[in-house]
């Protein structure tokens, strides 16, 4: 389990000074088998030979709080590697923070002043995050570790040595980070409006090729002048024109039955009137039958009234093969469109019309559109140009402040005659923003290329920090910036992977001392090989392995004055006896900075 509560300043010195630890439980992680620590508040120190396991720990913390998983750190034999922490939160902007994830993502524990984490490796590759026991993806627990611990790991003396990483480090000293947020979101804007504009602009020719098949596609359905249910008219009328001989024969028939009579025998309508009249006479004898007579003149009236409608239909069936011919290539015309344009009726190419007229309406007007892209990105590089420069002369500000600071700590650190400079330049860019007389390129951190310059020695030009050769100096001008950068900061809990590199004997009670000086505001944990930067430590931890059953482990003990005066005697590596007064003259004298600091407040 891992906790963490932010120490601190007392009366007391800080080893006795308050129950805060940060405590963590490792298993099946690399070559430890399962390993739970206890830290204390303050400054925590970690030494040990090399490759005894002090970086894997660290490795732990870092997969803990959302590091890369690989599943090569799951021990040998094992199926799965885990880290569990425990943090302790007490009410602080980081508190605020963590509260705000927290609440966002439903993720909540027992407590508000506890935040548990875990992290599982499967050996399959499967990785598995939990907050307050609730599952996350590692995002979340990145996130959360981002706001919990910094760790500062051997790698980030490269990083030093990286400019496109000096305007962050700036900005951070700075307390930029809101403007470099206003000014992101402007240049994100900006962004997608050139993006609609390049792809307007660029695909100006498939857009004019576009234009010409709608123009076609609503010119061709408006040409052929449809209505509604007109196809099936059409089809209605080409079946009467095919068939006009068979409807004729057949009219006829009916009609000669229906009116005509045959020489010796009565038409059916004759028949009908013979019935009716005697029907009709019935109702003289028997008024009951009066419905049967009304019903037999309604029939003979009906019968007289069907021989004229089928007298009149006869004579409009007309035998015209020219108008069958129109026809048939009407409706041949109106197939071939459904087809072309997938319409089932003349309702859907009437459809496909409107949207071919919408679309190249769209594309007609995109001129249009250009133009008030056009002026929006005027506006917003207008506006980019001035946040741009206010953030910019923020950064000169921060600049001169950070200079100074860095100066002071590099004199500390033995380089007293060391200059330590900022430089804050802008690339010109036809298509930037604009800056007074001038358009200057941009990005999302601003207008403004950022690199740390450094003299180390007097009488010498100022020059890239990356031109240094020197591991040492880069290593002391690391520890400067991050003692200066750690002191602007309000993450709880700061983590030192042997940040004293390159950096000798002579200088490691200052080093000592500066790092024990940041756990006035902040949890530290470094590792180091340093004996007088071990002997500030408020709690000393020695990270050794032990072969038990045949298997390599870790083990780690918190050292008591005793255990650290051999522990500093084994790091100083000098014969026995003077090498222990030596660790004893460190703790000594460690006493006499720590009782000085304390007593000074």
């Amino acid at each position: 389990f891992l906790m963490i509560r932010r120490p601190t300043r007392s009366t007391q010195s800080r080893s006795s000074a308050a129950s805060d630890v940060y405590k963590r439980q490792i298993k099946s992680f690399a070559i430890i088998d399962d390993l739970s620590l206890n830290f204390a508040p303050g400054f925590n120190v970690l030494t040990g030979e090399t490759g005894a396991g002090k970086s894997i720990i660290l490795d732990a913390v870092s997969l803990l709080l959302g590091g890369r998983a690989d599943t090569g750190v799951v021990r040998s034999g094992a199926e799965a590697a885990t880290i569990e922490g425990i943090f302790e939160l007490p009410d602080s902007p980081a508190r605020a923070q963590i509260d705000a994830i927290l609440t966002r993502d439903e993720l909540h524990g027992d407590s508000p002043d506890m935040l548990l984490l875990a992290r599982e490796v499967k050996r399959g590759g499967r990785s598995i995050g939990r907050v307050n026991g609730h599952t996350v993806n590692v995002n979340v627990l990145r996130e959360i570790g981002d706001v919990l611990v910094d760790i500062h790991g051997q790698s980030e003396h490269l990083s030093l040595l990286k400019p496109t990483a000096h305007i962050d480090l700036l900005d951070r000293y700075g307390g930029l980070a809101g403007q470099r947020a206003i000014f992101a979101r402007l240049v994100g804007e900006v962004q997608r409006v050139r993006a609609e504009l390049r792809d307007l602009l660029t695909s100006e020719q498939m857009r004019q090729q576009r234009a010409d098949l709608l123009a076609y596609q609503v010119q061709e359905i408006t040409a052929a002048n449809l209505r509604l249910g007109e196809d099936e008219e059409l089809r209605q009328e080409a079946k009467r024109l095919a068939n006009a001989e068979q409807l004729a024969a057949l009219t006829t028939e009916a009609y000669r039955a229906l009116y005509e009579a045959s020489e010796g025998s009565p038409s059916a309508n004759d028949l009908i009137g013979q019935a009716a009249l005697a029907v009709a006479k019935l109702v003289k004898y028997d008024p009951a039958t009066q419905g049967m007579a009304e019903l037999a003149e309604s029939l003979s009236i009906q019968a007289e009234e069907l021989a004229r409608s089928l007298a009149d239909y006869q004579e409009s069936i007309e035998f015209d093969p020219a108008r069958l011919r129109e026809v048939e290539m009407r409706l041949d015309l109106i197939n071939n469109l459904m087809r072309k344009y997938h319409a089932s009726d003349i309702g859907g190419l009437l459809n496909a019309r409107e949207e071919a007229a919408r679309e190249l309406e769209t594309i007609e007007h995109s001129s249009e559109r250009i133009q008030e892209l056009q002026r929006e990105e005027t506006r917003l590089l207008a506006e980019i140009g001035r946040e741009g420069a206010a953030l910019s002369r923020a950064r000169v500000q921060a600049a001169d402040r950070l200079s100074k600071a860095v100066e002071a700590e590099l004199a500390d650190l033995k380089m007293k005659e060391a200059r330590f400079g900022v430089s804050i330049e802008q690339v010109d860019d036809p298509n930037g923003a604009p800056v007074g007389d001038y358009r200057v390129g941009f990005d999302s951190t601003g207008i403004d290329r950022v690199e740390f310059l450094i003299a180390p020695n007097p009488g010498e030009p100022l020059h890239p920090v990356a031109r240094i050769a020197s591991g040492g100096e880069t290593s002391r001008i690391m520890l400067a910036l991050k003692t200066v950068l750690s002191r602007a900061d309000q993450i709880p809990t700061l983590i030192f992977d042997e940040i004293d590199a390159g950096i000798g004997g002579r200088i490691g009670a200052v080093v000592g001392h500066k790092l024990w000086s940041l756990s006035d505001a902040h949890q530290v944990l470094v590792v180091t090989h340093l004996p007088q930067l071990a002997g500030f430590a408020d709690a000393h931890f020695k990270v050794e392995k032990q072969t038990i059953s045949n298997r390599t482990v870790v083990r780690v003990a918190r050292l008591d004055n005793e255990g650290q005066i051999e522990e500093l005697t084994a790091m100083l590596g000098a014969e026995a006896g003077s090498a222990r007064q030596s660790a004893q003259e460190i703790l000594q004298y460690v006493q006499q900075v720590k009782q000085a600091a304390t007593a000074a407040g």
